[in-house]
């Protein structure tokens, strides 16, 4: 059985960071719903999208780096079937 919990995440560490992606991610978003509601060239607005889809690529890896270092090891010696059943969810398996 998969455990849920809310994470507590030390200063200055992975979290800060993906909170600092998922508002520059968020930030870019809107930027492109300006962009289209200004007819701004299509390429553009393509490009302002990629970006936004590389962000949360970081956010994500950021995060799911953050549980492997600091709750998939317990949660292995402690429920390994949970954590393994985890991480197919996670990798949409």
């Amino acid at each position: 059985m998969v455990h849920k919990h809310i994470h507590k995440y030390k200063e200055g560490d992975i979290n800060n960071k993906s909170v600092k992606l998922v508002n520059m991610a968020s930030g870019s978003l809107s930027k492109v719903s300006t962009m289209i509601v200004e007819g701004r060239y299509c390429p553009e607005v393509i490009q302002q999208i990629d970006s936004v889809i590389g962000l949360l690529h970081s956010t994500r890896k950021e995060l799911l780096k953050g549980h492997l270092e600091t709750c998939l090891v317990p949660q292995l010696k402690n429920d390994k079937d949970g954590a393994v059943k985890e991480l197919l969810k996670i990798y949409n398996m």
